[in-house]
């Protein structure tokens, strides 16, 4: 097996609705939310070295630490395979880390997609998806690939039909929300609440319907952005800017701090980009994808 290597694309995702539900008795939320991939990737390849159970893992010049979804991935696999072949992986980062946009879920999903297919151990798409949960709760979306309604802590995944094929723009405003940070912040926001209860596939059949409309009639939200963007207000100036692009529709992503915005066509989003990037430094174009581009080459 010395010397095998695959290459792989992944790509980021940004949550075009995200209704964060109440704690669960295992600490974690609940979610309703729409995963839409988009066009920014991360790139990896794997390659077999002959040292037995090692892994050698380079990141362009970036520290990752000891314990990353790329290390989990490779223990999650060796452990449900037995196959210990040593390994190194390289990893370009191109999606801004901490950003709300699962760069190192996607990462690690990857990862798991081309072990998968450099020694065909025969695992299934379900089995490679429990896998996925060991790395992050949004994992398992990137091994389906797919525009995706996704409830529970992420482990629930349906399949959206009529893909939106749409140009973005997207902004890092240079601030970093941790997850732990805006959960916490949610929750202070929310004491004394009730928190609505509709069945999931109630939820799935109104969001499919809305996510078919144009992105204009969209009244998609996420729960995290008055209290994230209230302490952050570099992301509020960013929404502010995107809008006033004439984006059809504008939020944050996940827990922060990326927000993008949907245009109706190429060239008014070219436009847009050409002036937000004079502005903002971490300012990225894209198109939403039907798709994983996860394509896998020997």
């Amino acid at each position: 097996m010395f010397g095998k290597k695959i290459e792989i694309d992944a790509p980021c995702k940004i949550n075009l609705h995200l209704n964060v539900k109440g704690i669960r008795s295992d600490g974690y939320h609940d979610i309703e939310s729409i995963f839409q991939l988009i066009s920014l990737y991360d790139s990896i390849s794997v390659s077999t070295t002959n040292e037995a159970g090692g892994l050698i893992l380079n990141c362009g010049g970036m520290d990752l630490p000891e314990d990353n979804t790329v290390s989990r991935a490779v223990m999650a696999f060796r452990e449900k395979t037995g196959i210990k072949t040593g390994l190194e992986i390289n990893l370009t980062k191109r999606v801004p880390s901490g950003a709300g946009l699962g760069g190192g879920s996607s990462d690690g999903a990857a990862v798991l997609r081309a072990l998968d297919k450099l020694f065909s151990p025969g695992l299934s798409s379900g089995e490679l998806e429990k896998l996925a949960l060991e790395i992050g709760s949004d994992a398992p979306f990137f091994i389906k690939g797919c525009p995706s309604f996704v409830s529970g802590r992420g482990e629930f995944i349906r399949r959206l039909d009529k893909p939106r094929l749409f140009p973005g723009v997207l902004i890092w405003p240079g601030v970093h929300s941790g997850t732990g940070e805006a959960y916490s912040l949610l929750d202070s926001s929310r004491k004394g609440m009730e928190h609505e209860t509709r069945e999931a596939e109630e939820v799935f059949t109104l969001l499919s319907r809305e996510y078919a409309l144009s992105p204009e009639k969209w009244t998609f939200f996420n729960s995290f952005t008055p209290v994230i963007s209230e302490k952050y207000p570099p992301i509020k100036a960013a929404m502010d800017d995107i809008k006033d692009m004439g984006a059809l529709f504008c939020e944050m992503s996940g827990s922060g701090a990326s927000v993008f915005g949907i245009f109706d066509n190429e060239e008014k989003m070219s436009k847009a980009f050409r002036i937000l990037s004079e502005k903002w430094e971490n300012c990225y174009s894209f198109f939403l994808l039907a798709f994983s581009p996860m394509s896998l080459h020997n």
